[in-house]
């Protein structure tokens, strides 16, 4: 009575983790795996299960009305084909037949064997109705012995040693083999399959197989000791009856669980194998990002570099020229020419070192931008064409073919599709390269300024950006020399006209220098962000499913732990 409360209480707790177990693979998505956990829940609470498989004609149906001996055939027996549904047969104080749906049925008999067992018979492995063998599939990781029944004749029909590897590879469940209809065998033609299954059934990777002959018709026929039936009776009182059934059912309930959870196992990791090449991925878009930024920002620096270079020369050439040219002899020269032109010959002068300045100035920073610009709009280019590509040979990096949860790779498909999808269009949007924001005074510059795509158009777009920065700076430059110039007279000190031009250069340089910098390393980031903001819903799957594993995988943990506390448990008892 100890051991039965012990057996009680540790069957409350298999019930418990198979019902969390099965709660884990719906999360997970894995639907399959939730039916089988769902069935082998259903059938926990039923006596030990025999399923009996076999080829059409195998002998199965009459098998099993001669191991039931309830005085008449209860699974139908015809040369033809008739088992067309799987029959559960069950223990009932009166008989009763339910039909469950049109492929199985429930058989319950008031047959004594059937307190200790529960058998179910089912269509043959090579059934062309193919719903027979897919619930017969739901029947196997439930069952707590396979009884595999072979013609005596033939044991070595490939479709049934197919189905064979899929109950003991895929579900590891214990099986003995029964050689049918051994009446119609010579013993020597007999012994010959009797050795000949037992050897195939050891290269097929099962330990000390267990191989019955029978005869269900010499049992029927009350020729007992020809049938072999006995010896199979003997087996199942060994086994199973006796008040062993109960335990042995929670050992392989167990068991069936702890394969479940390999399974999980198995797939989790694979997920997160998926998981990690799908963050590679997203990583090295980012990296290439960073790198292609780095690179145009390089660009940006030798550009403005250039630039200033030229404006440093320019205007050094003439501060030179204004300063020779307000020395005293030069100034008195200029002061008596201006007697006979009727003008002052200063002010000439000095209009024409303006403008000097001004042609110099436009014409060297115009030939510096339009060799400086071409390799900074082709860095921005890459930098926006290296991604597409990436993206484009993103999709080989998913493993959707071989990925068991179809749900998460159904996202993940749809995220790629729809992330190339999007990143085409924005190629092909001008505006994307253009920002109102960073160059309002740039309204020569439109999303119509060039046909095809935003990458293409890059360099006009910069060249006139920059080209209308650097005339605004130099504008601004000579409108302030021009002042300066405008009140200078023959009485006015030379040391403090040269300073005022050279403190008036200084801050159009700097104007200049922080003007550049600030609109085009902005320009480049502000590309770098738009390209990066492809990505959001990638990194949101990514970020959530990097949530759901780590959730996964607890689960997953404490199911393991809870298994082994029980197996246990079995021991002792």
């Amino acid at each position: 009575m100890i051991l039965n409360q012990r057996t009680r209480a540790l069957r409350v707790q298999v019930e418990d983790l198979v019902k969390d177990l099965q709660n884990l693979s719906q999360q997970i998505g894995h639907q399959e795996l939730a039916v089988t956990v769902g069935e082998l829940r259903n059938r926990m609470g039923e006596p030990y299960m025999f399923v009996i498989v076999g080829e059409v004609k195998a002998g199965k149906s009459s098998f099993v009305n001669a191991l039931l001996n309830a005085g008449r055939d209860i699974c139908a027996v015809a040369p033809q084909p008739m088992t067309d549904t799987i029959q559960q047969i069950l223990y009932a104080e009166t008989e009763e037949v339910i039909v469950v749906n049109p492929y199985l049925k429930k058989i319950m008999l008031p047959v004594d064997i059937l307190r200790d067992i529960a058998i179910v018979d089912t269509p043959g492995t090579n059934s062309i109705v193919e719903k027979h063998q897919e619930i017969t599939e739901r029947f196997i990781p439930a069952s707590d012995l396979v009884i595999f029944v072979f013609e005596a004749k033939n044991p070595y029909r490939q479709s049934a040693w197919d189905f064979f590897d899929f109950i003991h590879r895929d579900w590891h469940k214990k099986i003995i083999f029964i050689l049918q209809q051994k009446d119609l065998l010579s013993p020597e033609d007999l012994a010959i399959n009797e050795r000949g299954l037992y050897d195939y059934a050891i290269k097929k990777g099962l330990a000390q197989p267990v191989i019955f002959a029978t005869s269900a018709k010499a049992e029927q026929d009350g020729r007992y000791d020809q049938s072999g039936f006995s010896q199979v009776r003997d087996y199942i009182r060994t086994h199973v009856t006796g008040g062993r059934g109960a335990a042995l059912k929670l050992r392989n309930n167990l068991n069936t669980s702890r394969n479940i959870l390999e399974r999980i196992r198995t797939d989790l990791d694979t997920r997160a194998e998926q998981f990690a090449a799908d963050t590679a991925f997203r990583d090295d878009i980012y990296q290439t990002l960073d790198n292609q930024e780095n690179k145009s920002n390089h660009h940006v620096k030798q550009l403005i570099e250039n630039l200033l270079n030229g404006y440093d020369r320019i205007t050094k050439s003439i501060g030179d020229e204004l300063s020779d040219g307000l020395s005293f002899p030069s100034m008195l020269l200029r002061s008596v020419k201006g007697i006979f032109r009727k003008q002052s010959s200063i002010k000439d002068w000095l209009d024409e070192l303006t403008k000097k300045l001004e042609q110099n100035l436009n014409g060297e920073l115009k030939i510096k931008l339009n060799e400086g610009v071409v390799d900074l709009a082709d860095s921005v280019q890459q930098m926006a064409k290296m991604i597409d590509l990436k993206i484009r040979a993103g999709s080989t990096v998913v493993k959707s073919d071989t990925y068991i949860f179809e749900d998460i790779a159904g996202k993940r498909a749809a995220v790629l599709k729809e992330l190339q999808e999007a990143f085409a269009q924005f190629m092909s949007r001008s505006e994307n390269f253009t920002d109102a924001r960073l160059f309002p005074e740039n309204t020569s510059v439109s999303p119509n300024i060039a046909a095809g795509s935003g990458a293409a158009i890059i360099g006009v777009i910069l060249a006139t950006v920059t080209k209308i920065t650097v005339l605004d700076v130099t504008g601004g430059i000579l409108t302030g020399i021009g002042l300066l110039f405008a009140g200078i007279t023959a009485g006015l000190q030379r040391r403090k006209i040269v300073n005022g031009y050279l403190e008036e250069i200084a801050r159009g340089r700097e104007r200049m220098n922080e003007a550049l910098e600030t609109k085009l390393h902005a320009y480049v980031s502000t590309i770098k962000s738009r390209i990066r903001s492809n990505f959001m819903e990638l990194d949101a799957l990514l970020e959530n499913e990097a949530t759901q594993i780590s959730g996964f995988n607890d689960a997953y943990g404490k199911l393991i732990g809870r298994l082994e506390e029980i197996d246990n448990g079995l021991e002792i008892t």
